[in-house]
């Protein structure tokens, strides 16, 4: 009894330690990774595309026969503006099917069509962020995964939601929802329903937005915790803001694009917070660390350059292989960015070659051919440059024997010598 008393004791303290963990993580995200103002940066160009959007998902739609599912989907996005998410939604759909597509011509097709891709190439932007993804895909994967999401993803979306409220004209149904439980649990699945779908529809978009390999179970307990926030904040939005009369008493007519820009702030904000939920939930190691990014001193960065040197050094004595950066930093147990900077100018100076865009690293030379020295240059030298010896004072001899003596004998040369020696030097 007292061991189970234990176990558990142990088991809440290392529930609440992690859920403390994600609460900081989500913290740092939003005031050092600069979620905020890369979430107003989506609100701008979502006004900007949405309508361009869908018109393309409309055109698509059209063709399938489930074009009509686009006023219900903006009703259930909007719903938390109350009655002017109602009039938003009409106002955008009479907006839509005024869009003369065919009219436009190839050339502003193209342009209508540019502009719905630019929506998704910001989004994957603020995720590959989040991921520590410095390189986002190559023009040839986004046009075929954009296109992949613009025709076939809207279809997908909105045949689900048709079928699922198609479902109660179903005869069939009709008769199994009069015979119990099947009512009850019918009704159950009409309550749950649009949440199961919101939550996948989040974890599709952490799936397939990152530049990223995202594992399923992370992605799919980051959208059902977006899902979940997502529908408990439009409530809260629905109650306590979108139904004040203060607004619409402040800024007249102007309140609506107010408020439905609010919402759309904290839809986004919602959905790069999941995305930093997944990432910490597949690379919990990062849940430890206080910053995002820490700042090396230079004697950390020359030890780590030592460090990664020799790992990459017996991996490719004992298997011929490179190692790749998540082996390295987990190796060392650093964040990403700082070990990628350090592999990177190794790889600038010629001591490594990065394959497979850049996340594996084997050695460019033999090893009898690498010196320890030349490797400490390469973090001490490494940088823009400097334009000290632009300045008239560091022209000065005194100055200049001593920049030199540094470069060849190091810091040891200072270990008797004070400014005064310098300021009152010959």
């Amino acid at each position: 009894m007292e061991q189970r008393c234990a176990f558990s004791k142990a088991l809440l303290k290392q529930a609440a330690y992690t859920l403390q963990g994600f609460i900081h993580a989500l913290a740092r995200e939003y005031e050092e990774g600069g979620l905020k103002q890369r979430a107003m940066s989506l609100v701008y160009i979502s006004l900007l595309s949405l309508a361009p959007l869908l018109a393309v998902s409309f055109s698509i739609l059209k063709g399938f026969g489930v074009h009509n599912q686009i006023e219900p989907f903006l009703a259930e996005f909007l719903a938390p503006l109350g009655a002017k998410g109602a009039e938003i939604t009409g106002n955008v759909i009479a907006f839509v099917e005024n869009i003369k597509v065919g009219v436009l011509g190839f050339v502003g097709f193209l342009l209508l069509f540019y502009t719905a891709i630019s929506l998704l190439a910001e989004i994957e932007s603020c995720f590959n962020h989040i991921w520590r993804v410095s390189r986002p895909r190559s023009l040839y994967r986004r046009f075929t995964d954009y296109l992949t999401v613009i025709l076939i993803g809207p279809v997908f979306l909105f045949s689900a939601i048709g079928i699922s409220s198609s479902m109660g004209d179903s005869e069939l149904v009709r008769r199994l929802v009069q015979m119990e439980p099947f009512g009850f649990a019918y009704y159950l699945f009409g309550l749950i329903l649009p949440h199961v779908l919101i939550s996948i529809a989040f974890g599709f978009a952490y799936v397939f937005i990152p530049n990223s390999k995202v594992k399923l179970v992370p992605a799919l307990i980051g959208g059902l915790c977006a899902g979940v926030a997502w529908k408990a904040v439009g409530t809260l939005f629905a109650n306590f803001i979108a139904d004040s009369t203060q607004y619409s008493a402040i800024y007249s007519g102007f309140a609506v694009i107010l408020l439905a820009m609010i919402w759309l702030y904290i839809s986004w904000l919602i959905l790069l917070m999941g995305s930093v939920v997944v990432f910490h939930v597949q690379y919990p190691r990062y849940l430890r660390y206080v910053k995002r990014r820490p700042r090396l001193s230079i004697q950390c960065q020359e030890s780590l350059s030592i460090l990664l040197m020799v790992m990459i050094g017996r991996q490719h004595l004992n298997s011929g292989t490179g190692c790749t950066l998540q082996q390295l930093a987990d190796a060392v147990d650093v964040p990403w960015e700082a070990v990628e900077e350090i592999l990177h100018g190794l790889t600038r100076a010629g001591f490594l070659l990065a394959l497979e865009n850049d996340s594996m690293f084997v050695l460019a030379h033999d090893t009898d051919n690498i010196l320890l020295i030349e490797i400490l240059n390469v973090i001490r030298t490494a940088g823009d440059g400097s334009i000290s010896n632009r300045t008239c004072i560091a022209m000065e001899p005194a100055l200049q024997n001593l920049f030199v003596a540094l470069e060849q004998r190091g810091v040891e040369i200072l270990q008797s010598s004070s400014l005064r020696d310098l300021l009152t030097g010959p």
